[in-house]
């Protein structure tokens, strides 16, 4: 392993570049080599094997580009290790970007009248009533104020997280650390697992076979659902603990929102039992070009390629400001906006970067986003393979971020037209440097 736990950055980056198609007609070129500097820059820190990174601007994809190597040149690979390029395609476990497309889904089964946001959980899981969790609604869960932001119960068993029954009884013994809709703090580990049995509760089919069924296979999308078949485990690359280890202090409360350290839980993302389960906060298997395209849904007001999703109408109200989160160590000990389910961008600090206050979507474990802006015509994929701890360069994820909204102003959309505010340019947003 490396000294300072970086990767080995080849000196020619060029040479570990894959450009997939791009359509530059409607973009200018320099804004995408300025956005391409910034991911360039930020690979070079050292703490990522693998980049990908995915624009679609007005349903063009404008970059689609990726950076590294999807196998060989983690922290801890030896100098000799076979080195395997990553593509726009190599498929990555990208976290709690998953919440997203949870939401997604959840959104579309409300539309449908399979449940209502105020149902009690109760009434679909009748074991969820101990400790006052009978007031419990999904709205309470689907917007992270369940009281329950981290399992308070006896230990799970990891190998029974599929059986269905063995979670909505261990469900059932939580004990909630404050009253249901007092607070709103981050549910990274207990709120993919309540989802997964709400809607499999009220739709009577699994969340995989609805998220297949309804939504990728009519878009042919390869991957983006929750795990993969065992098949396909060797194609999903690894991600890797990078950096330095965190301090204690921080390492404790990191460990208590995500249910261990990153020591422990990126080796267990890698396996088998992982990839191929079913958790709808954490283990969607995707790459930038396929989370940019399920952005471009939301983008398009709920609806692409002739499959409507959901309404305008629900969608709005899904990404209507619905609460502030506390801030926590899931969130980088930062204030932010939160809709019914997704988290929403702001001018100034947020998880879509800066002045991106029209954005929505969510972010994964470590430096991972995904989002769309519909004030832009914009959406957005970023995923990285390393996980580091705090370092010297982390600053290089966020302006990546604000360059890409830096590049792309705002549009008016009237009916099918859409007019663009301001004449595009390539100065920097305020505050803001390229590399």
């Amino acid at each position: 392993m490396t000294a300072d736990g970086r990767i080995r950055v080849p000196a020619d980056l060029d040479s570990v570049t894959d450009v997939g198609a791009e359509n530059h007609s409607d973009v200018d070129p320099a804004s995408i080599d300025r956005i391409w500097d910034a991911a360039r820059h930020w690979y070079a820190a050292g703490m990522h094997p693998a980049i990908q990174v995915s624009l679609r601007h007005r349903g063009e994809v404008v970059l689609n580009r990726a950076i590294g190597h999807a196998w060989g040149n983690g922290p801890a690979d030896p100098p000799d290790a076979e080195k395997v390029e990553v593509r726009t395609d190599t498929p990555f476990c990208v976290y709690s970007a998953a919440k997203a497309i949870t939401t997604t889904v959840a959104h579309m089964l409300v539309e449908r009248g399979v449940f209502s946001l105020d149902d009690r959980v109760c009434e679909y899981l009748p074991s969820y009533t101990s400790h006052g969790k009978d007031r419990t609604t999904i709205r309470h869960v689907i917007t992270h104020s369940a009281g329950i932001p981290f399992a308070t119960g006896p230990r799970p068993d990891l190998k029974r997280m599929d059986d269905s029954d063995y979670a909505r009884d261990m469900l059932g013994k939580l004990k909630p650390v404050y009253p249901p809709g007092l607070v709103h703090m981050y549910h990274g580990v207990t709120w993919g697992p309540l989802m997964r049995e709400i809607i499999s509760a009220a739709a009577g089919r699994n969340i995989r076979d609805i998220l297949a069924e309804e939504i990728l296979e009519p878009l042919a999308f390869r991957w983006t659902n929750y795990g993969v078949a065992a098949e396909d485990v060797p194609s999903v690359a690894p991600s890797h603990v990078t950096g330095q280890p965190l301090p204690a202090p921080i390492a404790k409360a990191f460990k208590t929102a995500v249910g261990g350290t990153p020591q422990q839980i990126i080796p267990f993302s890698n396996t088998p039992q992982f990839l191929t389960g079913v958790i709808p906060s954490s283990n969607t298997v995707s790459n930038a070009d396929e989370l940019s395209r399920f952005a471009e849904i939301l983008t398009r007001g709920g609806e692409l390629d002739g499959v409507r999703v959901m309404s305008p109408e629900t969608l709005r109200g899904a990404t209507k400001e619905a609460r502030r989160l506390r801030p926590d160590i899931a969130t980088g000990l930062m204030p932010m906006r939160w809709g019914t389910g997704y988290m929403l961008g702001s001018k100034r600090f947020g998880p879509f970067g800066k002045n991106a206050d029209g954005a929505f979507g969510h972010t994964g474990l470590t430096d991972i986003a995904v989002w769309a802006d519909p004030q832009r015509a914009l959406s957005v994929a970023v995923v990285s393979s390393g996980k580091p701890g705090r370092h010297r360069e982390a600053d290089r994820y966020p302006r990546l971020l604000s360059r890409i909204n830096a590049e792309f102003p705002r549009v008016e959309i009237s009916g099918s037209s859409r007019r663009t505010r301001a004449r595009r340019s390539g100065s920097s947003a305020p505050g803001d440097r390229t590399p």
